[in-house]
């Protein structure tokens, strides 16, 4: 803890802040983002930094153990946890402050919460900002196991996605995320059982959870739902997320082209009932003709 004795009284008050109950603001941001990388590779976390008089600071926490990663106030003092101090940086782009943590590793796989600091009328108060779930791809298959690998049903049709945590502890909370073409948070399921449901799969998806495994069915596909679907859970006890290292590859079909095949087939059905028509009207006439 030497670090505290360089900073400035106002800053430690502001490091303390988060363990007291915040007011939530008007604010507040409360959009998800989802980003999924292999080990060594860099990630950008974006945190809403304007220049108001009434902002004092912002931190960016991960949440699975509530451990602050790091803070930076207004007048340009900052906090760096140290076991990340020589992975990350930061810079100020435009209202926006943008932070980069390099080489990322298994273990910085978490939810990072954006939150800023702001008084009014000598209150401080507390406004969350954008999530961001960081999935960080190892070597090693990890401890979530997830089936099929690979999916391609017909629009309206249905996929169903097992996962299974591998450990022989409990889980604190498993996730299905999408995490390329319009990345969201689909499911996430309590380990008390209690579920939040994205609301483009509203009506559209149950599951059914035993112990340390989950079976979930997305109905009435449509094109937008076509990407990778990575099964991710928190080990009771464990710091970071676990996840699944392949994901479910699903790739919707669109029906249009049986419908082309339709079409085309009652147009030569329509034409040769035509032309045996004319024919017929032809012999018809031949034989009065005669």
């Amino acid at each position: 803890m030497l670090w505290i004795s360089n900073l400035p009284a106002s800053c430690l008050f502001l490091l303390l802040l988060p363990c007291f109950p915040g007011q939530n603001g008007e604010e507040n941001e409360q959009s998800t983002d989802i980003i999924s990388v292999w080990e060594g590779d860099s990630i950008s976390i974006t945190c809403s930094f304007k220049s108001s008089e009434h902002e004092l600071g912002v931190y960016l926490t991960a949440t699975i153990r509530l451990v602050n990663v790091i803070y930076v106030s207004k007048q340009n003092t900052s906090y760096i946890l140290p076991a990340l101090a020589n992975r990350i940086n930061y810079s100020e782009e435009g209202g926006n402050l943008r932070i980069t943590l390099h080489d990322v590793q298994e273990s910085d796989s978490n939810i990072y919460l954006c939150t800023k600091f702001v008084k009014r009328k000598g209150h401080h108060e507390k406004l969350n900002g954008t999530t961001t779930i960081v999935l960080v791809k190892g070597k090693t298959s990890g401890v979530v196991e997830q089936s099929p690998l690979y999916a391609n049903p017909q629009q309206g049709q249905s996929v169903t996605i097992a996962c299974a945590l591998k450990s022989s502890h409990g889980d604190d909370g498993i996730f299905l995320l999408k995490t390329h073409v319009q990345p969201e948070r689909v499911l996430h399921v309590s380990s008390q059982n209690a579920s939040t449901i994205s609301p483009a799969f509203a009506n559209r998806l149950e599951y059914s959870k035993e112990e340390k495994r989950i079976v979930i069915t997305l109905h009435n596909l449509q094109k937008d739902d076509s990407g990778i679907y990575v099964c991710a859970g928190v080990v009771k006890n464990a710091s970071f997320l676990s996840a699944n290292r392949s994901g479910t590859m699903v790739l919707v079909k669109e029906v249009e082209e049986d419908c082309r095949n339709s079409s085309w087939a009652i147009y030569v059905l329509t034409t040769m009932v035509v032309l045996l028509f004319a024919a017929l009207v032809c012999c018809t006439f031949r034989c009065v003709n005669v």
